[in-house]
């Protein structure tokens, strides 16, 4: 189970991992985790709304949303997030 590529959404304000094959994520747990780590958590129930260096939305289907048009920046946001909650790797060569 990996992530695919990050790719800039349609509206090239954010880039988006989504995951392959699809999972569930335990919102409950993922807001411990990072909480834990110190970083601010907003609960919208269907999803997180994580503050780290860019304002990152985490889905309970596993979607990552990465608001920043830098696709290095979000590169790195995006393996702190999977880091602190225990999410699968990103693969690079699966867009």
């Amino acid at each position: 189970m990996t992530y695919s590529t990050l790719a800039l959404c349609a509206s090239k304000g954010a880039y988006e991992a989504i995951p392959r094959p699809k999972i569930t994520v335990n919102l409950l747990e993922a807001k411990g985790r990072l909480e834990s780590a110190g970083i601010p958590v907003t609960d919208a129930r269907v999803m997180l709304i994580v503050t780290m260096e860019r304002e990152v939305t985490l889905s309970r289907d596993g979607r990552v949303l990465i608001k920043s048009n830098d696709a290095n920046e979000a590169e790195r946001v995006f393996d702190r997030l999977r880091q602190v909650v225990g999410l699968p790797e990103r693969d690079p060569d699966n867009p």
